[in-house]
């Protein structure tokens, strides 16, 4: 009868995997569709170099958000379903109103930081002046667009399909933008101005789906003092801390190694490499996607069902993601040549080796996906923060031995040596962890 209850578990929970995805990718899929046709009309109206000190902006704004922002969504995940279950809507109001104003801190803090990179750096990125102050704009919109509560809400009430419209604001909005930057200001700085708008337009929906969805089941805005969530949830606080610093980790390295490039080979090369990375992540989007689905699932099945059902879910996710990781790495050997030149021109064909080669690395983490949402559910958050460092390190390290000798080649193929080895320990503690062996 366990055996049962076990395998019911994993079907359901790997079914709601499923639909959760596909409504992500329906997200997705609108905004892979746009981003195309954007980013044509970005690349082909700044050209190599003005594309480049475009990329230089993004990859800082986004280095920073990196580095001050939480996942709080898996804290109001986690955290709040206990309350929620219980009817407990003041109890989880407070985690949400804790979450908020971890962003806000975080936004403070990046604000900070931002001025401080665009003032001592500026120059070695070839920013001048104005565009140095056009950059801090943009990083401060970054900030106060920190979306993670309200994506925890919508998560937590299971819509999905709700976050995947909000998303949809982002490529949708910078579509828009880019065309009237196109015909009103085709510089960098209309470019800007399009992105940071697209990122209010999302940040807005978010809220506003998230406040009705949730309605008088968030419980009272008054209710209690908001820091009560550190006691009234023990282990919030550590748990804040392992998700923020493994998502800093396992994204600083994509993000740094457009500004190391930047800095070693100038704008046109950044812009190469950026362009090829993107095109490349966009192929891969169901990794991301996946993974938001499979922390939800696997942490109501580790505590509802019990470690069969779980060792089940987490071999079929497994399944799923080798298959889609071998569909990916085909379709950039067969389409991204044509596909480049399609969307960036000719001038941007010399990034189609790299195109190849960041391909492959993302497909590696895709296979993988299920490795982290695993630990993170089985209380091995730590565990799974170690083995980031160890991967991150590592990818820092190769970037700093191969970018000058091979160039951008060298700094693509460093991602490849870091994803194998991330995915070889990823690999063996989550089965450690299904086993119930110790790490």
């Amino acid at each position: 009868m366990k055996s049962k209850r076990g395998s019911g578990g994993a079907q359901d929970g790997f079914a709601r995997i499923l639909a959760n995805t596909g409504w992500l990718l329906g997200g997705k899929g609108v905004g892979a569709v746009l981003s195309l046709v954007y980013l044509a009309i970005v690349t082909r109206t700044l050209g190599v170099a003005d594309f480049g000190r475009f990329a230089l902006v993004l990859s800082a704004a986004n280095v920073i958000k990196t580095l001050v922002s939480f996942d709080s969504w898996q804290i109001v995940v986690r955290y709040g379903q206990p309350h929620l279950a219980s009817g407990n809507d003041d109890a989880l109001n407070r985690v949400l109103r804790f979450c908020i104003l971890i962003d806000l801190a975080s936004a403070l803090a990046g604000g900070l930081i931002a001025a401080f990179i665009i003032l001592a750096f500026g120059s070695l990125m070839e920013l001048s002046p104005a565009m140095g102050l056009q950059a801090w704009l943009f990083c401060m919109v970054m900030m106060i667009t920190i979306r993670s509560s309200p994506t925890g809400v919508l998560r937590l009430f299971d819509r999905f399909d709700s976050g995947a419209f909000a998303e949809t604001m982002i490529p949708v909005g910078r579509m828009i933008g880019a065309v009237i930057a196109w015909v009103a200001m085709p510089d960098v700085t209309g470019f800007l101005i399009a992105w940071g708008a697209a990122e209010l337009l999302c940040a807005v929906s978010y809220w506003w789906l998230a406040l009705r969805v949730g309605g008088q089941r968030l419980g009272s805005w008054r209710a209690g003092r908001t820091l009560d969530a550190r006691v009234e949830n023990p282990g919030i606080v550590g748990f804040l801390t392992a998700t923020n610093l493994q998502t800093t980790l396992s994204s600083v390295g994509q993000q740094v190694a457009v500004l190391v490039v930047g800095l070693f080979v100038g704008p046109v090369g950044a812009g190469l490499y950026r362009l090829a990375n993107q095109l490349a992540n966009s192929l891969t989007k169901i990794s991301s996607l996946l993974s938001r689905s499979i922390f939800v699932e696997l942490s109501r099945t580790h505590s509802s069902h019990g470690a069969e059902a779980l060792g089940t879910l987490f071999r079929r996710t497994n399944r799923l993601a080798l298959i889609a990781g071998a569909v990916i790495v085909a379709l950039i050997l067969t389409i991204g040549h044509p596909l480049l030149g399609l969307i960036a021109g000719e001038a941007f064909l010399p990034g189609y080796p790299l195109l190849v080669l960041l391909g492959v690395s993302s497909c590696i983490d895709l296979v993988g996906v299920s490795y982290r949402p695993l630990l993170m559910a089985t209380d091995r958050a730590t565990l799974a923060l170690r083995i980031t460092f160890i991967s991150t390190a590592l990818l820092l390290a190769m970037q700093a031995a191969l970018l000058p000798i091979y160039g951008t080649i060298g700094a693509a193929g460093a991602n490849i040596i870091a994803s194998i080895v991330g995915f070889a320990m990823m690999g063996l503690a989550s089965r450690r962890a299904v086993t119930g062996r110790s790490a």
